[in-house]
C-alpha cells in the first residue's frame, strides 16, 4: 500500500498526456559526497539513496497490483448475480417463483376451458377422439394423453417454458462442480425438464401442441423456490432463530403441494373415466388426507386409484418426518424460550432480568415485589438465563397470573443475539443479579461484571440495576444506575444489630411492599400490631405538592416532622434540597424547609393514595364528645384521619391525632397530655417544638456534650486499654470505593502481633479475653475468612458518633487467619482483635470470651452455600447455633442464613407449643371434607410469609436474600438504596443524621405515649423516632400447650357453614401473662367475648381435665430441664478449668426463652410506652451543630492523627 504513494516511473507516464507532473521542476539532486547537509535526518539520506537506486535499477519500478481478479470473469460475475449475492439472488428466485405460480394458474385455466369431447388427437382417425369406438369399462387412453389446449394458452406456456429452461440450464452451469450426473439426476432438474422440454418440442412439431404435460408439478418447484427465497430474505435482513418458522412454513407448503398434485392428477386421469371436476377431485383429496373418507366421491379407473395409493404412501413418509422435525424444533424453542417481538417491545413496556441460574425463591421474590406496585402491572418481565428452565420455574410460569407477563429466554447476556432477542435496547431497565449460591463468590462477581459491561455496550441508554457480592468488585460496575453490594449491606446490618437490636428486621420490613394487613385475623394483640406497623414504607413528595408538609414551608425540619406525625401519623425522616443531590436524614432544626425540598417520610401508603377526612370546625361542635371516627385506648379526640385507598374493602388507614386542644379525660388514672404551655398537666410538661431553631437551646444529644467527659475520664475508665482515642478517617481502606467515615482511632497503629487475642507477644502477655479486663461486653463475629466486607462491620461500631465509653470490644473468630492486607486496614481501630477458630469448637469459644460477650454474630460461610440439596446449605450453621443456644442461653446470637425458610429451625424447641403454633401464619393446614383452609399471609398481600417467626421478629436471624427487594424497589423508588446506606452508616453525608437507639427506663415512663416521646425528643435533642423494639414475656404450662393443641384441632375442624367472624375465632387463644401494648381486656369486650366463646367450645370438645397429672408432668419437665442444664453447665465449667479460665462469669441459668420481641415501625402517637422498650431514633449530625469557632477538639484530633504519617487522608480536617 505504501508503494501507491511513490512517484511513477518514466515508462508509466504517457508523454502525449500533459499533466501537472511534467510541469513541475526537476528536483535538485544533492551529491552524497558533498559536505552540505540540510536539516533533515537519516530519513532524508535514506530517501536520497532510494531515489538513486530507483533511477538506476528499472526492476524496482512501481507495480500496480489488482486484487480479486478471479471475480472479474464472466462466469464469476454471473455466479455473483444469480447465487452469491443475497439481494440479487432473492430477486431471481422471486421471479422464478412467479413463473411457477403462473404455470400452475395456466394449468387451472386450461382445465376450466377444456372439454374432453372436443379434444383433438393427431394420432387418431379423423384427428378426433369422439369418432373412436368405445367399449364399456374400457379406459379412454386418448383422454389421458391428449388435451384441448387453446393457442393463447399454448403460446404463454411455451414462453414460460423457454424462460424456465434457459434459467435452469444457466443455474446448472454455474453450479457445476465437476460431476455432471449429480446435476442431471436432481429432482428439481428432472421436473424442470418434464415441464419445459415438451413445450419447446411443440414449437418445432405443431401436431404435439395438444399433448398432455403435467404442468401442475411446477407447484413443487415453486415450493423449493419459495424456501430458497425465504432463506435469502433472512440472510439479507440478517434474521436469526427462524428455524421454527421455516419448519412450519415447509410443512404447510408440503401439505398444499400434496393436495394440489393429487387434485390435478386425479382430475386428469378421471377424464378417461367418470370425468370429475377439479373441485370434486380437490374435495376428494381433502377428505382422504383428513382420514374422514365419506365415500361420496371416488376414483373409478385404476390409474387414478394407483395415483391415490402413491400419494398416500408419499404422505405417510413425508408428513411424519416433517412433524417430527417440527416437534423437535418446538421442544428446542421451548428450552430457548422464543423471542420477545419487536412490535411488543415498541408498544409495551418491559424489563430484563439477567441471572446465571434461576431458582424458584429468587423468581417469586422478584415477581411478588416487582408487581406489588400498581403502576407496574402492565410491564412484561423478560428473563435471560443461560441455563435450561427448571421444572419448578416452568410450572410457576405456566400459571395464568405469570404466563401472560413473564417470558423466559435461554441465552447469554454476553451475546448480542440474545440481547437482541430480549430487546434490551427497548427495555425500561435491566436487573443483573449475582449467583450467591456459588462457592467462588469472586468468580460469580466476575460473571456479573461482564454481564453489566455487555448490557451497557449493547444498550447504553438502558438503566442498569446491578447486584454485586464482594465490595472490592463494586468499582467495576460504578457506571450502573443503582448498585447493591451484598457484603457491604450484610456486615453493616449485622453490626447495627449489636447496638440497635433487630435493625435487620427494621430495614427488611421497610424495603418490602406491604399493606399492613398481615396478622389482622389473629387473636394475638402483638401480631395484629406488629403486622399493621409492618406495612410502613418510605415514600417521597415535594413540599409544595404535599398536604402532609406543605403548611410547614419556612419552618424547621424538626417542627415539620413532629407536627406531621402528630396531625397525620406520618414520620418525616429526611429531606433533599433541589440544588443538592444528597439526601439528608434528620438534618436538624437548623434546616429550614423550602417549597422545592423533596420530603422523605414513613407511612402506610403514599400521600397520593390517601384521602383526608377532616372534622368539622370546633366552633360547631364545642363541648360535644367525638365519636364514630376512632376509638383509641387513650380516649383522645381525633381531628383528622388518613384513609388509605389502596384497598377500600380491607385496607387499614393510618390514624393521625391532633393533640392541640385535648378534651379532659374521663378516667383520672389516664395521664392527660399537656398543652404546649403546660397548663393543666399533672406531670412535668414537655417543651414545645420551635418553628425556628434556637442556637442556645438545641444541643447534640450525648455526643459533643460528653466528649470532654470521655477525654478527661478515659484513663480512669479504660486505663487497661491504653492511651486515649482520636477521631479521624481510617488511613487504609481494604478496597476501592469505600465511603470515608470519621471514626474513633488509635493514636498509633497497633502491631499485628497485638491483634491476636489468644496469643501473647512482646507488647502484652494476654492470652484470653478475661485478661484484657474489658469494661463493656464483647461482640464476637464468627466468619470463615477475613473478607473485605468485614471492614464494614467494624466501621459502624467505631463511628465518631458512638460515645467512647460505650464502645464494645470486637473479636473476629475466623476459620482461616487473616492476611496482612486486612490487618493493615483494622490495626488503627481500638479494641479490635482476631482469633483463629470455629464456633463448633467449645475451647475456641471460651478463649475468645463468649461468656463475656453480649452478642455473637454468625456469618454464613461461603463453603457451605453449595449443597446437593439447596436448603441443606444452612444445616451446619443451624446445628452449631443450636448448640451454642443450649450452652449459653443468655447469649444474644445473630445468625445469617442462606435460605430464609430455614429460620424456623433457629433456636428450635420441639415442646414449645407457642412457637409451633406461630407456623400457622405461614403454612396451610390440611384441607378436605369438613375442613377449611387457613388463609396464608402471602394470599393477603404479604411478601414475607416468615415475618411472624419469633427469631425474625426479634432480629436474631437474617438472610441477605431479604435485601434483594432493595434493588427491586429502587426501580420505583430510586432513593431507597441511598436511604438504606445512610441508615446503616455505609455512607456519611454532611449534615445527615444516623440511626441509633435509646432504652425506656422507669424514669422515662412518665412520658407514657409514643406521641409525647416524639415531642420530647424533637424539642430537647432534635431526634426523630421511627419505631419501637418491644420485648414481652410469655409463659406456657403443659395444660396450656394441651389447650393450644386442642384449640388448633378445633380450628381445623370448623364446619364450612361458619361465618367469617368464626374464622377469626379459629386461632389459638394465647393465655400468657405479658405486658400488653394496649389497655386490659375490659377495654376490648370483643376479645373478651371471643375468649369466652373459645372456652365454651373447648369445654365441649376437649377431654376431662386432669390437673393433678398436668402438675406432675410439669414437675417432671422442670426436673428434666434442670438436670440437662446442670449437665451442660458442668461440661462448660470443666472445659474452662482445663483452659485455665475462671468460671465465675458463666451464667448458665439466665434464659430468655420465655420472651418474644418484635419491631413496631412508626406506631400511632397514642401507643403506650412500656418498660425496656428500645426506641429507634435518627439523631442529627453532631458536626452540623458545632460552632465554627470551636476548633479546640478538632485541633487536638488532628494533632494526634499526625502520628499516622502521610497515609492519613486530607478529610481529617473537619
Amino acid at each position: 500500500m505504501a508503494g501507491a504513494k511513490l512517484t511513477p516511473s518514466p515508462s508509466e507516464i504517457d508523454p502525449d498526456v500533459k499533466t501537472e507532473v511534467q510541469k513541475t521542476p526537476e528536483p535538485t539532486w544533492v551529491n552524497p559526497s558533498s559536505p552540505l547537509r540540510t536539516m533533515g535526518s537519516f530519513g532524508s539520506d535514506a530517501g536520497q539513496r532510494y531515489q538513486e537506486e530507483y533511477s538506476m535499477d528499472s526492476t524496482n519500478a512501481q507495480v500496480q497490483v489488482e486484487f480479486y481478479v478471479n471475480e472479474n470473469t464472466f462466469k464469476e460475475r454471473l455466479k455473483l448475480f444469480f447465487i452469491k449475492n443475497q439481494r440479487s439472488s432473492l430477486r431471481i428466485r422471486l421471479f422464478n417463483f412467479s413463473l411457477k405460480i403462473l404455470t400452475c394458474a395456466l394449468y387451472i385455466l386450461r382445465v376450466s376451458l377444456d372439454n374432453p369431447k372436443d379434444t383433438p388427437c393427431p394420432m387418431c382417425q379423423n384427428n378426433s377422439l369422439t369418432n373412436t369406438t368405445e367399449t364399456p369399462g374400457e379406459i379412454k387412453w386418448g383422454y389421458i394423453f391428449w388435451v384441448n389446449r387453446r393457442v393463447p394458452v399454448w403460446a404463454i406456456q411455451v414462453t414460460v417454458a423457454l424462460i424456465s429452461f434457459l434459467e435452469t440450464m444457466l443455474i446448472t452451469y454455474l453450479s457445476y462442480k465437476g460431476n455432471i450426473w449429480e446435476q442431471i439426476f436432481q429432482i428439481s432438474f428432472i421436473l424442470e425438464m418434464i415441464n419445459t422440454v415438451p413445450f419447446i418440442i411443440t414449437i418445432f412439431w405443431p401436431p404435439l401442441r395438444n399433448i398432455f404435460v403435467p404442468v401442475f408439478l411446477n407447484c413443487w418447484l415453486a415450493k423449493g423456490a419459495l424456501e430458497n427465497m425465504i432463506n435469502d430474505f433472512h440472510r439479507a435482513i440478517q434474521r436469526t432463530h427462524s428455524a421454527m418458522f421455516n419448519q412450519v412454513f415447509i410443512l404447510i407448503c408440503t401439505l398444499l403441494c400434496l393436495v394440489f398434485t393429487g387434485a390435478c392428477g386425479i382430475q386428469h386421469l378421471e377424464r378417461a373415466g367418470k370425468e370429475l371436476s377439479l373441485f370434486d377431485s380437490f374435495y376428494f383429496c381433502i377428505v382422504t388426507f383428513s382420514t374422514v373418507g365419506y365415500g361420496d366421491v371416488t376414483p373409478q379407473i385404476w390409474p387414478s386409484q394407483l395415483l391415490v395409493v402413491i400419494l398416500i404412501c408419499v404422505a405417510l413418509v413425508v408428513l411424519p418426518l416433517q412433524f417430527e422435525e417440527l416437534a423437535y424444533l418446538w421442544m428446542e424453542s421451548q428450552k430457548l424460550g422464543g423471542n420477545y417481538s419487536r412490535h411488543r417491545a415498541q408498544t409495551e413496556k418491559h424489563v430484563v432480568l439477567c441471572v446465571s441460574s434461576l431458582k424458584i425463591d429468587l423468581l417469586m421474590d422478584f415477581l411478588n415485589e416487582f408487581y406489588a406496585h400498581p403502576r407496574l402491572q402492565d410491564y412484561y418481565v423478560v428473563i435471560l438465563c443461560p441455563t435450561e428452565i427448571d421444572i419448578q420455574v416452568r410450572r410457576i410460569l405456566q400459571i395464568p397470573l405469570w404466563s401472560q407477563r413473564v417470558i423466559y429466554l435461554q441465552g447469554s447476556a454476553l451475546k448480542d443475539q440474545d440481547l437482541m432477542r430480549a430487546k434490551m435496547d427497548d427495555a425500561e431497565a435491566c436487573f443483573i443479579l449475582s449467583s450467591r449460591n456459588e462457592v467462588d463468590r469472586t468468580a460469580a462477581d466476575h460473571q456479573t461484571i461482564l454481564r453489566a459491561w455487555a448490557a451497557k455496550d449493547f444498550a447504553p441508554n438502558c438503566p442498569l440495576y446491578v447486584q454485586i457480592l464482594k465490595p472490592e468488585n463494586k468499582f467495576h460496575v460504578k457506571f450502573a444506575d443503582h448498585v447493591v453490594c451484598e457484603e457491604e449491606f450484610k456486615y453493616a446490618m449485622l453490626a447495627l444489630n449489636c447496638v440497635c437490636p433487630a435493625t435487620s428486621t427494621l430495614v427488611t420490613l421497610l424495603v418490602h411492599t406491604s399493606r399492613g394487613q398481615e396478622g389482622q385475623l389473629s387473636p394475638e394483640q402483638w401480631q395484629r400490631t406488629y403486622g399493621r406497623c409492618s406495612g410502613n414504607e418510605v415514600y417521597h413528595i415535594r413540599l409544595c405538592d404535599s398536604k402532609f408538609f406543605g403548611e410547614y414551608d419556612g419552618k424547621s425540619f424538626t417542627y415539620a416532622s413532629f407536627h406531621a406525625h402528630k396531625k397525620y401519623g406520618v414520620c418525616l425522616i429526611g429531606v433533599k434540597r433541589e440544588d443538592n443531590k444528597s439526601i439528608m436524614l434528620n438534618p436538624g432544626p437548623r434546616h429550614i424547609m423550602a417549597a422545592t425540598d423533596t420530603c422523605y417520610y414513613i407511612n402506610i401508603t403514599k400521600e397520593e393514595n390517601s384521602a383526608f377526612i377532616f372534622k368539622q370546625e370546633e366552633k360547631h361542635n364545642k363541648g360535644l364528645p367525638v365519636t364514630g371516627l376512632y376509638d383509641a385506648p387513650s380516649r383522645l379526640p381525633v381531628h383528622s384521619i388518613i384513609a388509605s385507598m389502596v384497598d377500600q374493602a380491607t385496607s387499614y388507614g393510618t390514624v393521625a391525632i391532633d393533640l392541640q386542644n385535648p378534651d379532659p379525660p374521663e378516667e383520672s388514672s389516664k395521664l392527660t397530655l399537656p398543652t404546649e404551655n403546660g397548663a393543666g398537666s399533672r406531670r412535668p410538661s414537655i417543651a414545645p417544638v420551635l418553628e425556628i431553631a434556637d442556637s442556645s437551646a438545641i444541643l447534640p444529644c450525648d455526643l459533643l456534650s460528653d466528649q470532654s467527659e470521655d477525654e478527661t475520664n478515659q484513663s480512669d475508665e479504660e486505663g487497661s486499654v491504653g492511651s486515649d482515642f482520636v477521631k479521624g478517617y481510617p488511613p487504609n481502606s481494604p478496597y476501592i470505593g469505600s465511603s470515608p467515615t470519621l471514626c474513633h482511632l488509635l493514636p498509633q497503629k497497633a502491631p499485628f502481633c497485638c491483634l491476636r487475642l489468644d496469643k501473647g507477644c512482646t507488647h502484652n502477655s494476654f492470652e484470653d479475653a478475661k485478661a484484657y479486663g474489658f469494661k463493656n461486653k464483647l461482640i464476637i463475629v464468627s466468619a470463615e475468612m477475613a473478607g473485605n466486607g468485614l471492614y464494614n462491620f467494624i466501621v459502624p461500631l467505631r463511628a465518631y458518633y458512638r460515645p467512647r465509653k460505650e464502645l464494645n470490644p470486637i473479636v473476629l473468630l475466623l476459620d482461616y487467619p487473616p492476611d496482612n492486607h486486612f490487618l493493615e486496614a483494622i490495626c488503627c481501630f481500638p479494641m479490635v482483635y482476631f482469633m483463629a477458630g470455629t464456633i463448633d469448637n467449645l475451647d475456641n469459644l471460651l478463649q475468645c470470651g463468649i461468656i463475656y460477650a453480649d452478642n455473637l454474630v454468625v456469618v454464613d460461610k461461603e463453603s457451605t452455600m453449595s449443597a446437593e440439596e439447596d436448603y441443606m446449605a444452612d444445616a451446619k450453621t443451624i446445628v452449631n447455633v443450636q448448640t451454642m443456644f443450649r450452652l449459653f442461653p443468655s447469649l444474644s446470637i445473630i445468625t445469617e442464613l442462606t435460605h430464609p425458610s430455614n429460620m424456623r429451625f433457629m433456636q428450635f424447641r420441639a415442646k414449645d407449643c407457642y412457637s409451633l403454633a406461630l407456623s400457622k401464619l405461614e403454612k396451610v393446614s390440611c384441607s378436605g371434607p369438613g375442613t377449611q383452609t387457613v388463609t396464608i399471609e402471602r394470599d393477603k398481600g404479604s411478601n414475607l410469609a416468615f415475618m411472624f417467626r419469633l427469631p425474625f421478629a426479634a432480629g436474631r436471624v437474617f438472610s441477605i436474600s431479604m435485601l434483594d427487594t432493595l434493588l427491586y424497589q429502587s426501580f420505583v423508588k430510586d432513593y431507597m438504596i441511598a436511604i438504606a446506606r445512610l441508615l446503616l452508616g455505609l455512607d456519611t453525608t454532611p449534615g445527615s443524621g444516623y440511626l441509633c437507639a435509646m432504652k425506656i427506663t422507669e424514669e422515662d415512663l412518665w412520658i407514657r405515649t409514643y406521641g409525647r416521646l416524639f415531642q420530647k425528643l424533637c424539642s430537647s435533642s432534635a431526634e426523630i423516632p421511627i419505631g419501637i423494639y418491644r420485648t414481652e414475656s410469655h409463659m406456657f404450662s403443659t395444660s396450656e400447650c394441651k389447650d393450644s393443641y386442642l384449640q388448633s384441632q378445633v380450628s381445623i375442624n370448623v364446619e364450612q357453614g361458619e361465618e367469617q367472624r368464626d374464622r377469626r375465632e379459629s386461632w389459638k387463644e394465647k393465655t400468657a401473662h405479658r405486658n400488653s401494648t394496649t389497655s386490659d381486656q375490659s377495654e376490648h369486650p370483643l376479645l373478651r367475648k371471643k375468649s369466652l366463646q373459645w372456652a365454651r367450645r373447648l369445654s365441649r370438645k376437649s377431654a376431662k381435665p386432669s390437673s393433678r397429672a398436668e402438675r406432675i408432668s410439669q414437675q417432671r419437665l422442670n426436673l428434666y430441664r434442670r438436670s440437662e442444664r446442670q449437665e451442660l453447665s458442668e461440661l462448660v465449667k470443666n472445659r474452662m478449668k482445663h483452659l485455665g479460665l475462671p468460671t465465675v462469669g458463666y451464667d448458665e441459668m439466665n434464659d430468655h426463652q420465655n420472651t418474644l420481641s418484635y419491631v413496631l415501625i412508626n406506631p400511632p402517637p397514642d401507643t403506650m410506652l412500656e418498660l425496656n422498650d428500645i426506641v429507634y431514633i435518627i439523631r442529627s449530625d453532631p458536626l452540623a451543630h458545632m460552632p465554627e469557632d470551636s476548633q479546640v477538639g478538632q485541633t487536638r484530633s488532628m494533632r494526634n492523627q499526625q502520628d499516622f504519617g502521610t497515609e492519613t487522608r486530607d478529610e481529617t480536617h473537619l
